[in-house]
C-alpha cells in the first residue's frame, strides 16, 4: 500500500502538528521505508517461536551502595544564574493569585 500525501497530513492532524511541504514529502519517504522494513520482517518464519510480551530479567547487575562526597553549596551555586538565600531562584509560572 502507498503512503500518500493525504495519508502524512492525516497522520501529522492526528498528531496535532503542524508540517511544512518539505516535511510532508520526507515523512511521505521515511514512513513508506518503515513500512517496506515491516513488510520484510512479516516474510521470516516464526513457526515455532514462542510470543515474548516481554523479557524477564532474574537479576539486573547492581553496584554497591557508596557514601561519596558531594558539593559543597557554594560549589553548586557557583554558575547559577540567580542564586538566592543558599539555593536556585526560579522564575515564576503559575499565578498564586
Amino acid at each position: 500500500m502507498p503512503i500518500t500525501r493525504e495519508n502524512i497530513l492525516h497522520i501529522a492532524k492526528l498528531a496535532q502538528l503542524r508540517l511544512e511541504p518539505d516535511e510532508v514529502a520526507a515523512l511521505q519517504g521515511d514512513l513508506a521505508s518503515i513500512l517496506e522494513h515491516i513488510e520484510k520482517l512479516s516474510e521470516l518464519n516464526t513457526d515455532g517461536i514462542q510470543p515474548t510480551a516481554h523479557l524477564v530479567v532474574d537479576a539486573a547487575p547492581m553496584r554497591t551502595d557508596a557514601v561519596m562526597p558531594g558539593l559543597s553549596n557554594e560549589s553548586a551555586l557557583a554558575e547559577a544564574p540567580r542564586p538566592r538565600e543558599g539555593g536556585f531562584a526560579v522564575p515564576a509560572f503559575v499565578d498564586e493569585g
